[in-house]
């Protein structure tokens, strides 16, 4: 109630919405704000830009691998994942329309064409990585290879069947880690096992490096893993049914170093686990170039 010629009493509003009354104050910064602009706090309420403003100082939570999980305002996904998929695409894509791709940048041991020495052991290392981007997509000419199309099409459905969860309980870099060491392992047991002159592509060696990883994965989190032995299982017996036409070595090796750097991965101690992981790491690429130069070495010396 005013007495005559008394203003009335001014109606507080939401500081972000002036045309709605409210009687609540963020206990932070004292402003009104309507039940839209408030959260709950531990003592009263804040307003949004109380709570983002007290996010910005919070460290994103970590897993047990090291891995960043969803923390306070962030949104995790798997931008590798996704990124993979759309390179290896993308890269299908090109090779259809330039079909000497395959040939440059597949896998190859050592051998003569063009009239001149190709392959690893001639220095073009490269191989080992850009086969792994690479499916057999075309033969004679620009007709398209059948093989080389279930080649992708399994491949990317098998890395975005797996590739989401291991990238958010390793994290992005240890997941871009063990893709990349998978697939170089599956070249350097092909650089080993299949005849030097016969080429070979395929992102099959990193998939078949996300299976093993996916099984330490299971394994240390005690979950069940029958499902991925059995994908696994089916896998390698398939390669070996059409040996022929696949690149068996290349899956074996994928698979022995994704699961080795995925075990070092996840059982490095808590404590300095960064350093470990990181040293595990180096150590494991460090295999791979003595690996290959040993390789060289016996097909060019």
């Amino acid at each position: 109630m005013t007495t005559p010629g008394e203003a009335p009493p001014e109606v507080p509003t939401c500081y972000r919405h002036p045309g709605r009354e409210t009687y609540v104050r963020c206990v932070r910064c004292g402003q009104y704000a309507c039940p839209q602009c408030l959260r709950e706090a531990s003592v009263g309420h804040q307003c949004v830009e109380c709570v983002q403003q007290s996010n910005q100082g919070v460290r994103p939570a970590k897993n047990v691998f090291g891995g960043q999980g969803r923390g306070p305002g962030r949104q995790f996904g798997a931008v590798v994942t996704y990124s993979l998929i759309g390179i290896n695409v993308l890269l299908f894509l090109i090779e259809l329309a330039r079909p000497s791709l395959g040939l440059d940048w597949a896998m190859l041991g050592y051998a003569v064409y063009g009239g001149a020495w190709h392959g690893v052991g001639a220095g073009e290392w490269y191989r080992l990585i850009t086969s792994a981007f690479l499916p057999p997509a075309v033969t004679g000419g620009n007709s398209l290879n059948s093989l080389g199309l279930l080649d992708i099409l399994f491949n990317m459905w098998a890395l975005l069947l797996v590739g989401p969860a291991l990238e958010r309980l390793l994290g992005p870099l240890r997941f871009s880690v063990v893709y990349l060491v998978s697939a170089l392992g599956g070249s350097v047991m092909f650089y080993y096992l299949a005849p030097q002159n016969l080429p070979a592509l395929g992102a099959s060696g990193a998939i078949f490096g996300l299976f093993g990883a996916w099984f330490v994965v299971a394994r240390k989190l005690r979950v069940d893993a029958r499902g991925i032995t059995t994908v696994i299982v089916i896998n390698l017996v398939i390669s070996f049914v059409w040996r022929s036409q696949i690149a068996w070595q290349a899956h074996i090796g994928g698979l022995l170093a994704g699961a080795l750097i995925t075990l070092a991965f996840v059982y490095a101690p808590r404590k300095n686990q960064v350093f470990y992981q990181a040293a595990a790491a180096a150590a494991m690429i460090a295999v791979i170039v003595v690996a290959v130069m040993t390789r060289t070495h016996q097909l060019t010396g």
